[in-house]
């Protein structure tokens, strides 16, 4: 689709990597970013070297600031909405300030896009945190992990919402105003509720971003602690996987609009937090690194995998990055760039607002 592009968090981890994609095609492209999340200079940093300073235009400001939201949507098209308070820990330190980030944030960008001219495209990242701990949905405990009893293909958009943690409130809240902008307001929205996302420009920490974070903490010697017993399952979603999906999202968005998708890695592309992935993070370095456990943290899911299904009708889109593929370039990318990680940074908590 043409047309110039906002992209809400857009140093980020996700952002940075769809911007990329973005730029990579020629498009006109405006980051809207706090900066206020470890990595995000880095990723700036990297998009220059890629496409050159004058190639897209940057917006050092905070979604919580509607003058500043409203200055960076006034001549868009689409909007990627990205930026957030990711880490439910943080939520529950400060519930006020993840729910003025995620809700009110969001609030923002959708008054923003309701007020232009333009009336542009929002498509919002939403996250699987939103079904809470799905107690009623059965599981069974095998050797190395958990699966669904009577889910084969995963969690499906039909899956009752039961908001857990301050986190998943404002998350949730966020999720529901964009579904109801396009029934009240007519924009075109689309809602992804996402599993986890990994792969390279991924700085990883303890709250958020687990495969980075292990492989990241295991290369700098950094203490590693599994909450619960490690056989916990997601399924994983390698990074240039989801920006297709973002991308396919706006090409399709006759189809697509007003409509809400789970999107993950599938049944196919499952792996368990610890009993699995440490196996294979242990063979990467050829050692084990050492780790603690602790109890489970509240509405920590034993098992979520996403139903695809959905965004496969619409949009033609399935994983195409193997788990163990996309795994490996993760590891290559953090083992090739040490150096990003060797420097003390501080840990990030409540003041992580850029997704």
């Amino acid at each position: 689709m043409s047309g110039k592009f906002l992209v809400t968090g857009g140093a980020g981890f996700i952002g940075s990597n769809l911007v990329n994609s973005l730029l990579s095609d020629g498009c006109l492209v405006t980051i809207l970013d706090s900066f206020a999340r470890s990595g995000t200079q880095n990723n700036l940093a990297w998009l220059r070297s890629q496409h050159g300073n004058g190639q897209f235009e940057l917006y050092q400001g905070d979604v919580r600031d509607f003058v500043t939201v409203q200055s960076a949507v006034k001549d868009v098209d689409v909007i990627y909405h990205l930026a957030g308070q990711v880490a439910v820990t943080s939520s529950v330190y400060d519930p006020r300030l993840d729910f003025e980030i995620n809700s009110l944030g969001t609030l923002n960008v959708l008054e923003a896009a309701r007020l232009s001219e333009r009336k542009p495209i929002v498509v919002f990242t939403s996250t699987n945190k939103v079904y809470g701990g799905m107690e009623s949905v059965g599981t069974i405990e095998l050797e190395s992990r958990y699966t669904y009893r009577d889910l084969p293909h995963g969690v499906s958009e039909s899956q009752p919402l039961d908001f857990h943690s301050p986190y998943g409130c404002s998350k949730g809240t966020a999720d529901q105003y964009v579904r109801d902008y396009a029934r009240i307001y007519g924009l075109r929205t689309v809602v992804f509720r996402m599993s986890c996302i990994y792969g390279p420009r991924q700085f990883g920490n303890e709250d958020q971003g687990w495969l980075a974070h292990f492989m990241i903490a295991a290369e700098t010697e950094k203490p590693i602690t599994i909450y619960g017993n490690g056989k916990q399952v997601r399924d994983v979603l390698f990074i240039d996987d989801l920006v297709r999906a973002f991308r396919l999202a706006v090409e399709k968005i006759g189809v697509t609009a007003g409509r809400v998708y789970n999107i993950g890695g599938g049944p196919s592309n499952t792996i368990s937090v610890w009993k699995e992935f440490g196996t294979l993070l242990s063979e990467f370095r050829g050692a084990e690194p050492p780790v603690s456990f602790q109890d489970w943290r509240p509405g920590d899911q034993p098992c979520y995998i996403s139903d695809i299904r959905k965004a496969k009708l619409h949009m033609g889109w399935q994983p195409q990055v193997l788990r163990d593929v996309g795994i490996r370039r993760l590891w290559e990318w953090v083992w090739s760039n040490k150096e990003l990680f060797s420097a003390p940074s501080a840990r990030v908590g409540a003041a992580q607002v850029a997704a």
